[in-house]
């Protein structure tokens, strides 16, 4: 037991299980409470037996100044978390960089220390503002004093994009500018607007997103670069391109008139080309006639010129016998398809005039070519 059990007590002070003026309080003699000056004086003894000399009043003054000067210097630990980087200065300037852990550096106002979290990859809002971590519903805020922009075309386009980046140099981080997410807030506002304003509106609103986000990117990594932030610029993400509320009606309508338009743009288009590609197969079709004729007559040309100089060669070794040939052929063109009816003109002094069935032999004639036209004659006797 934490106490002893005197004779007759019940209690931890040794006070009897009665009420009488016998018993003791938990400080001794009759429950009185100790004398604080008593307590006081026992401990300046104690002092001065640890200080030999006594103790003065500039002695008193060194002490409590070592015991502050010693508490001072204890108030210089420091704790650097996973996440964190360390950064010791020494009057105002850097002394060095500390890892995770438990680090020391000279108190303040001497020393000073900062820890940025080099590893958490943050986030900034551009034209939004997103629910808290907490908040399940997704709820999000426009802001359209920032989310409005002007396109290089000259329409109103509402964009809502969110910017991540991380500190790539704590030091630079931490002392080459103030205010370092308002900072890169501005610089990604500042940045979307310059890029939006070259653009096209129906170029950014249906296939300019991803190289918008890479152009973006880009332009305020070199911003940063310049007022040496110390930050890195990871992703740029554009959550909403759309023309504004106000003017979605509207827009519905234009896009509507220009679907129409391009219908009918296409449908000319078509017409043009099949209009276009018959006039060219036409074309192209009688050039090749043409060309062929050409040839056609060319060679003929080239035959009948052949054939007149074989003809004036055979005339110049027999006269005679060419003229004859040449007349016959061209009786043989001329009487080609008639019926011919020939008669001997030798037998006409004789007297006699046979009968002819001209009319019979023409019929005959028309309905069965013969091989060789029929050669009608009589003969006065033997030939």
């Amino acid at each position: 037991m934490p106490w002893k059990n005197q004779s007759g007590g019940g209690g931890p002070w040794g006070t009897g299980g009665g009420g009488g003026g016998g018993g003791q309080g938990p400080w001794g003699g009759g429950g009185k409470p100790p004398d604080l000056e008593e307590m006081l004086r026992k401990g300046q003894d104690r002092v001065k037996r640890l200080l030999p000399g006594g103790f003065g009043r500039g002695r008193a003054l060194v002490f409590i100044l070592l015991v502050g000067f010693v508490l001072w210097l204890i108030t210089g630990f420091y704790r650097v978390e996973p996440d964190e980087q360390g950064i010791a200065l020494v009057f105002g300037r850097v002394w060095k960089q500390t890892g995770p852990g438990l680090n020391y550096n000279l108190p303040s106002p001497i020393g000073e220390v900062f820890t940025p979290k080099v590893t958490q990859i943050k986030r900034v809002e551009v034209g939004f503002r997103s629910g808290s971590d907490n908040d399940s519903s997704g709820s999000t805020q426009d802001v359209p004093e920032e989310s409005l922009m002007l396109t290089g075309d000259k329409r109103i386009i509402d964009m809502q994009f969110t910017v991540f980046w991380a500190i790539k140099n704590p030091i630079l981080y931490q002392f080459a500018i103030a205010e370092q997410e308002d900072t890169v807030k501005s610089v990604a506002e500042a940045a979307m607007r310059e890029i939006i304003g070259r653009s096209d509106f129906e170029f950014l609103r249906t296939k300019g997103q991803a190289q918008t986000e890479q152009e973006a990117l880009a332009l305020i990594q070199q911003l940063l670069n310049d007022y040496h932030s110390g930050i890195e610029v990871s992703q740029v993400a554009v959550k909403n391109i759309a023309p504004p509320a106000e003017t979605l009606a509207a827009f519905r309508d234009v896009a509507a008139a220009s679907l129409d338009a391009n219908t009918s743009v296409n449908e000319a288009q078509a017409y043009y080309n099949q209009v276009t590609n018959n006039a060219n197969g036409q074309a192209q079709k009688i050039l090749k006639d043409a060309e062929a004729y050409k040839s056609q007559r060319i060679a003929i040309a080239t035959g009948e010129a052949k054939r007149f100089e074989e003809v004036l060669e055979a005339y110049q070794k027999a006269p005679e016998v060419t003229r004859r040939r040449l007349y016959l052929e061209a009786m043989e063109q001329v009487l080609k398809g008639m019926n011919k009816i020939l008669i001997d003109p030798r037998m006409s002094g004789t007297g006699t005039v046979p009968y002819l069935s001209l009319n019979e032999l023409l019929k005959n004639g028309s309905s069965s070519t013969p091989a060789s036209p029929p050669a009608i004659g009589t003969t006065g006797g033997s030939q």
